[in-house]
């Protein structure tokens, strides 16, 4: 017996057909839609990704290269092209960067992967480089689109001494949509056909199994779709166009603690909180708002219904976030806690001063982390030095807090603390120790009861006491204090307190390693300049010396006294700071009284210093011929001058250093026209001098290039505030150098300055005597006479016989040895009389010790005895034997 299949209703049959071509159609056109819009979306993506990787990858290229070590000294190098070049190009083919250019402050090439446009002027925008910031800009350039990044290079001082741009082209950093775009029309395209052939097969099912759709199967598909309604985790309230509540599932009658007889009332009779009765009787979109229900805290979202012609009214879903507030809550205060680590990071270090890197410290942590904060440092972490022992003296040198506490110990307090109390541990076992109750905390209070009852009177209630610890070392404590928060400090607290001092602690030990750096450099320069000028007779000198304040540098200065009543003045500059200038200034100095000894003139003595510093850099050389910085000499620059009172000359020669200023009595000023060579060690052609006369009572001014040049003014400005400074007559070199100091000095120096200033005296006529000797042994009698006559007018007939036995030596060897003309000149100066003898020989004569059977080569022996000081100088026509004696006081 066959089975007859159910007659199909007519009606029916046609409505089934007609559902199916229209989900048929509507499934078609969704999918194309979908394959279009992932197509747009992919290219649009593909494009954005490939600018922004362009963007990162040139701007990470150019700042590490900025960043890299040796890059300033590179710039000012002679030849920086040819240093940097190579080093680009290295660079640029391991990073996949298209160029790497290395410009200067004006935007002239260094590098370039096309070496013919070095030197050439860099195309694009520098000028927000130059003031620090990063450039990235796109353009159009002979590659094609590409992405260039520009980014300032710093030196130790942080000043822009140049450029570095990488730039690459969008086309070398596109993604893989290009090859992903077939795949993605290719599967766009299956999945069309497909979704087509399951449309077509879902409309003939739907023709062959509905059979038209009676009431059981009707009441079956709602009764299914009801219990899927109340099985899911949301809550799902439907109200009608009169505002009554037509459905509820049961989570939403859990959540809104909803009647059992709620269906068909109206939503503001459910009792519900204000703000959701509001929403739910509004009937407005609503997405994701934030709703308290009781304890709970609601997620509500609410949709319009009535469209298409369907029934009006609204749809709204419930879901609970209270678990997910209090987790976003703890992840903001984890977010506070890391922005605190940050901005303690980027604002702790920035100096080298212990005091200011603590105040900073404390004011990091005040309020976000603690109340109050105390900063205390071992006491010789402050002189720069280690602390040895379990316990030591500490120094307050930092706190901060919301208000003023007047029983903590001040700034600059010494504090030990007692062994039982938290600090006093915490510094013994190198471990954060928080106490959360203060007023139950004898070994605190043990410190001092008064103090700390104080104390805890002001609301102080918890702390936490964490040591600073860098390699090993505990340098000090910083105090964590909690006032205005009822909660002690927990766990959380003490490793956010433990993590920011260990970031401190490395800026701290820094700034202690710089202090004690420079208190040994200061030291050493302290030992290598003069400690008090000498006597002589030609000039009333005075000085000043200013160190810089970010370090000890190398300014040096002398005054040098010479045969023949002259005067050397020296004033030089060693480039940078520290102990290597330090000691490059000791050396120079040294070498300047060495040469100085030699009575040499001053082109000579300066083309000596600069064969010294030539050859010191040679050895200072590493095997490679890279320079070794720790030993060969650095940089400097010169000036050294001799003046003679008898002439009132004065000769100078100087090598890359400032002309120095002269004041004449009547208080003009004037800058000197004297030739100036390239500083010492870059192996200058031979140094030239110029020789001016001065007025007595005139003021020679010497300085280094830190009084008249910083960042605020070149030197051409510096030079014209110094003669303003300068100009004025009667005032002593004392009052010349407060006058130049108090007009030019900033507040804190950049550099080390040296002023030295010295007023002519001038060597009277009547002071001054000379006579022509002939070439016979008769004249040394007749020249004995007159030097005697001249000594009794002078009133020094003591020192007659003396004179007549230096004279008779001088003169005798210069008629037996020398040839030409002979002439002697006596000079009374204040403190001593010289005696001089010219003759055209170049030989030099030689002290030696004559043996018993010698019949001569006693006499200089015997001058040498008698006077102060003796010795020869060359002139340009022959020499002078001079000898000096010390004059009693007058």
């Amino acid at each position: 017996m066959t089975r007859r299949p159910p007659k199909r209703h007519p009606g029916s049959l046609l409505g089934v057909r007609s559902l199916a071509g229209q989900v048929f159609v509507l499934q078609a056109v969704l999918v194309l839609l979908l394959v279009l819009a992932a197509v747009a979306a992919l290219v649009v993506q593909a494009r954005n990704d490939s600018t922004r990787e362009a963007r990162n990858r040139s701007i990470a290229v150019a700042e590490g290269f900025a960043g890299a070590p040796g890059l300033p000294a590179a710039l000012r190098s002679d030849d920086p092209a040819a240093r940097l070049q190579p080093l680009a190009e290295d660079v640029r083919e391991r990073s996949g960067v298209d160029f790497l250019v290395v410009t200067d402050t004006d935007g002239i090439r260094y590098t370039h992967p096309k070496p013919d446009r070095i030197g050439k002027k860099f195309v694009g925008t520098i000028e927000p480089a130059l003031r620090g910031e990063v450039v990235t800009e796109e353009i159009v350039g002979t590659i094609g689109p590409l992405v260039q990044a520009v980014v300032p290079v710093r030196d130790a001082d942080g000043d822009i001494v140049g450029l570095v741009s990488a730039g690459i082209t969008v086309e070398n950093v596109e993604g893989t949509a290009g090859g992903q775009l077939p795949l993605l029309l290719g599967a766009s395209a299956g999945a069309l056909l497909l979704s087509m052939a399951g449309t077509a097969v879902v409309s003939r099912r739907l023709l062959r199994q509905t059979r038209g759709l009676g009431p059981g199967e009707m009441t079956r598909m709602y009764e299914h779709h009801d219990a899927v309604l109340h099985a899911v985790r949301e809550g799902v309230l439907i109200a009608g166009s009169d505002g009554r509540l037509v459905l509820a599932n049961d989570e939403a009658r859990r959540l809104l603690d909803l009647p059992p007889d709620a269906e068909g009332r109206p939503v503001a009779a459910l009792g519900l909180p204000a703000p959701l009765d509001g929403l739910l009787a509004s009937g407005r979109v609503a997405v994701d708002e934030v709703h308290p229900a009781g304890e709970r805290m609601l997620a509500v979202n609410q949709q319009p219904v009535g469209r298409y012609g369907a029934p009006a009214g609204s749809v709204a879903t419930f879901r609970d976030t209270t678990e997910m507030r209090v987790l976003s809550e703890r992840a903001e205060v984890a977010g506070r806690r890391l922005r605190l680590l940050y901005d303690a990071g980027t604002g702790i270090g920035t100096t080298l001063d212990m005091a200011r890197t603590a105040e900073a410290l404390a004011q990091a942590a005040v309020p976000r982390l603690a109340d109050f904060v105390t900063v205390d440092l071992a006491e010789p972490v402050l002189r720069g030095e280690e602390p040895a022992g379990e316990t030591v003296d500490m120094r307050r040198v930092a706190a901060a807090g919301i208000r003023e506490v007047s029983p903590f110990y001040a700034r600059g307090d010494l504090i030990r603390f007692a062994p039982s109390t938290p600090q006093a541990q915490g510094y013994g076992t190198g471990r954060a120790i928080l106490e959360a109750d203060l007023t139950d905390a004898p070994g605190w209070q043990a410190q001092d009861p008064e103090r700390s009852r104080g104390i805890v009177e002001e609301g102080v209630h918890s702390l936490i006491t964490a040591p600073l610890r860098a390699r090993g070392i505990v340098l000090g404590l910083v105090t964590f204090w909690r006032s205005e928060k009822p909660e002690p400090f927990d766990g959380d607290d003490l490793s956010l307190a433990e993590e920011l001092v260990a970031r401190a602690a490395v800026a701290v030990d820094n700034a202690r390693r710089y202090t004690r750096e420079r208190t040994m450099a200061a030291a050493l320069q302290r030992s290598l300049l003069p400690r008090a000028l000498p006597e002589q007779d030609a000039l009333d000198v005075a000085y000043r010396y200013l160190p810089a304040h970010s370090g000890v540098g190398g300014d040096w200065f002398d005054v040098i006294p010479l045969s023949g009543a002259r005067v050397a003045l020296v004033v030089g500059d060693v480039v940078g700071h520290g102990l290597h200038a330090a000691a490059t200034m000791g050396r120079l100095r040294t070498a300047v009284h060495n040469f100085s000894a030699l009575d040499l003139p001053p082109d000579e003595i300066i083309g000596h210093l600069d064969e010294l510093v030539s050859r010191s850099d040679q050895e200072g050389e590493d095997e490679d011929g890279t320079p070794d910085d720790t030993h060969g000499m650095m940089g400097a620059t010169c000036l050294y001058a001799i003046y003679d009172p008898a002439s009132r000359r004065c000769v100078m020669a100087r090598a890359g250093h400032p002309p120095p200023a002269v004041v004449r009595p009547d208080g003009t000023v004037e800058f000197p026209d004297t030739p100036v060579s390239a500083p010492l060690g870059l192996g200058a052609p031979p140094y030239e001098s110029a020789e001016i006369e001065l007025a007595e009572g005139s003021r020679l001014v010497l300085y280094t290039d830190g009084l008249v040049e910083d960042r605020a003014r070149d030197i051409d400005a510096g030079l014209d505030l110094l003669a303003r400074a300068l100009a004025g007559a009667d005032r002593s070199p004392e009052e010349t150098c407060d006058a130049v100091t108090g007009a030019m000095l900033a507040e804190r120096p950049r550099d080390d300055i040296a002023l030295l200033v010295a007023r002519t005296r001038a060597l009277a006529a009547d002071r001054t005597a000379s006579w022509d000797v002939p070439s016979e042994p008769a004249a040394v009698s007749v020249v004995r006479e007159e030097v005697a006559r001249r000594l009794a007018d002078w009133g020094l007939e003591e020192a007659a016989f003396t004179t007549e036995l230096i004279l008779s030596e001088l003169v005798t060897n210069a008629i037996r040895h020398a040839t030409g003309p002979v002439r002697v000149r006596l000079l009374r100066a204040e403190r001593s009389l010289i005696c001089e003898v010219f003759d055209t020989s170049s030989t030099s004569p030689h002290l030696r010790r004559a043996a018993t059977t010698d019949e001569g080569g006693r006499g200089l022996f015997l001058v040498a005895q008698l006077s102060e000081r003796w010795g020869t100088r060359y002139t340009g026509t022959g020499k002078i034997i001079w000898a000096e004696q010390q004059l009693p006081p007058a």
